[in-house]
């Protein structure tokens, strides 16, 4: 794993024209007396702030409380200061990959300016990926089966970490040489048209398994959750991308009697199946994990359930899709408590056929960063029960505002807490101590609301650590008209829409909730009622 510099940039000028940004840690400098620390050491604006001792000597890293401003000025005078050998910043280091559009990866490293599409992202809200590869970065002896459209087994970043049949391949051709019921299946299968060429020609499969197990430093493209990784090619869905119940039973059959540890599933679509469920619950039984997109229909799966990720089975893990702001997609279907993680999943690069590279988005591509994490998990540790892999999945990801209310645990997930087991601290209200506060004026619509109407009201309850609100009643064009909840931060944590009476919102943090009902130039309905909020100090 190479080295590259990344973190607070220290601004250091020179002869050129323009500042070279060499990140560094904030008015730290480290320094090599010449015969080791003088006490009578000073300078104005620096104070020693630690001893470094190594084994044959000892540095001293030196700190100015004054701002940046005058930084390069003490640096200056340290190393032309006849008793230092040496002075410099504290620069930071860490691993990364030498892949050449690693830096357009959000979902592994968010910088809050490296979202492909060029919007302005929130520092740190990805997968941790960087941190975690310093416990594991994969091994081949975990087998993810992607179950899509196939795989471009021949793309230049996938290409070494692809499943290789060897008895198939070192066989006789057109002989099932491993016993297994499918002739010549070297890579995978293909169950779209019953051929052992599960080559991908639409891409969806190919961009899945990037996000999975793309080869780091291998100088090409990008690097996947996982370095080191077996990647099983089982192809369902044909070049158009679409692909039949029994394909799918028979794919997922397929992938189970390899024993594969995990199932990466980024596809969903018709009714409750039994056939299909019984096929997950029998990967289930062999201890197979099962990772589920949720849908990008916009619904909650508790309401509307969407399949293959609503079913009730023991293995299957249901993915949500979150943008680099930090917030749910727009796209992405949801469920309190059937969606148990979320995951990046809009405008993510990855791998496509042809060995080319493309963005794409969707809880498609959100479902493949958890396999990809899980995978990572199965590396270091092995195997282990489904209901302790979900509860710790669920337990060590990061706390995110906007998925209160969307998630088991409104979190995203988090490679390192996953890796450790760490555990964040969850700022939730005690269930028990809300307490009514009446509005000054009743928040409402007109009965029924005109087209193009926008209203706003700002709660604020002084002192308040959490607020959620009371609506007495609601009727809106589903999906189209809502009331839009946006917290002290300015977060949108929850639109309602569709009809309902008595309802209490998600809650939000702080002592302010703004209000904002917007409908559209088509159907109307009766609208809504807000008399009251609920707090707790």
């Amino acid at each position: 794993m190479k080295k590259k510099l990344i973190g607070i940039s220290l601004m250091v000028f020179g002869s050129f024209a323009n500042a070279i940004e060499i990140p560094a840690v904030p008015g730290e400098i480290i320094v090599k007396f010449k015969t080791g620390f003088a006490k009578n050491f000073h300078v104005n604006g620096l104070t020693v702030n630690r001893e470094i001792k190594l084994a044959h000597e000892s540095l001293h890293v030196l700190k100015t409380n004054n701002g940046l401003s005058n930084f390069q000025s003490l640096l200056s005078s340290l190393k032309n200061n006849p008793d230092i050998i040496y002075a410099e910043p504290n620069y930071i280091y860490h691993a990364t990959t030498d892949d050449p559009q690693f830096s357009q990866l959000w979902g592994l490293s968010n910088t809050g300016k490296n979202e492909p599409k060029g919007k302005a992202g929130v520092s740190g809200a990805d997968i941790n990926a960087i941190r975690a590869w310093e416990l594991t970065t994969g091994s081949r002896q975990v087998k993810v089966a992607v179950i899509d459209t196939g795989v471009d087994y021949n793309h230049p970043d996938l290409k070494g970490n692809v499943w290789i049949n060897e008895k198939e391949l070192n066989g006789k051709p057109s002989v099932d040489d491993d016993g297994n019921g499918f002739v010549d299946d070297i890579h995978g299968y293909n169950f779209a048209v019953n051929t052992a060429d599960p080559m991908d020609g639409h891409g969806h499969g190919t961009h899945c398994s990037g996000t999975i197990g793309a080869l780091h430093d291998n100088g090409v493209g990008v690097a996947g959750v996982m370095s080191e990784v077996t990647i099983v090619p089982v192809k369902f869905l044909d070049d158009n991308g679409s692909g039949t119940l029994e394909a799918a039973v028979r794919a997922i059959d397929y992938a189970t009697e390899l024993n594969v540890d995990l199932m990466s599933n980024s596809w969903g679509g018709g009714g409750k199946s039994q056939a299909l469920e019984d096929a997950i619950r029998r990967a289930s039984d062999k201890g197979i994990i099962f990772t589920a997109a949720a849908g990008n229909s916009s619904s909650d799966n508790d309401k509307a359930p969407s399949y293959p990720a609503s079913y009730d089975v023991p293995n299957v893990v249901s993915v949500a899709a979150l943008t680099a702001q930090n917030d749910l997609a727009s796209f992405s279907s949801y469920g309190k408590n059937s969606v148990h993680i979320a995951a990046p999943g809009q405008n993510i690069l990855s791998t496509v056929k042809g060995g080319g590279y493309e963005v794409m988005s969707g809880t498609s591509m959100a479902t493949p960063h958890v396999s990809g994490v899980l995978g990572l998990l199965l590396a270091k540790e092995g195997r282990m029960p489904h209901e302790v892999m979900k509860e710790r999945l669920t337990m060590t990801g990061v706390p995110v505002a906007a998925l209160r209310g969307k998630t088991q645990t409104a979190s995203r997930i988090d490679a390192y807490n996953l890796l450790t087991d760490t555990r964040p601290e969850r700022n939730d209200p005690n269930p028990h101590n809300w307490k009514v506060v009446t509005l000054d004026e009743v928040f409402q619509s007109e009965h029924p609301y005109k087209e193009n109407t926008t209203m706003k009201k700002i709660v604020k309850v002084a002192g308040a650590k959490f607020i959620r609100v009371k609506v007495v009643k609601y009727g809106m064009e589903s999906g189209y008209d809502y009331l839009r909840l946006t917290d002290a931060k300015g977060i949108a944590v929850q639109k309602i829409s569709g009809t309902g009476e008595k309802y209490t919102s998600d809650y939000m943090e702080g002592d302010t909730v703004t209000l904002d009902f917007i409908s559209d130039r088509t159907v109307n309905g009766w609208g809504f009622q807000v008399e009251e909020v609920e707090v707790q100090y």
